[in-house]
């Protein structure tokens, strides 16, 4: 799996961040949100689309491999 942050989206509310324990995301130079793995291990996905899911902005997207 893989995930994209639109970071004209993204407030930087770290909800994101949060679940993922900075595991997946974490903030950027700018306090926003991107997604720090290449391509998120399967025991990482629950989680990942966990922060998807909880996105106030649907800033973030699963994106094809």
């Amino acid at each position: 799996m893989k995930a994209k942050v639109n970071q004209d989206k993204c407030i930087g509310c770290g909800n994101c961040v949060a679940l993922s324990e900075s595991q997946v995301f974490d903030f950027n130079d700018d306090g926003l949100a991107h997604c720090i793995l290449e391509d998120i291990p399967a025991d990482l996905e629950d989680i990942a689309k966990e922060a998807i899911e909880e996105c106030p902005t649907e800033a973030i997207e699963e994106v094809e491999k």
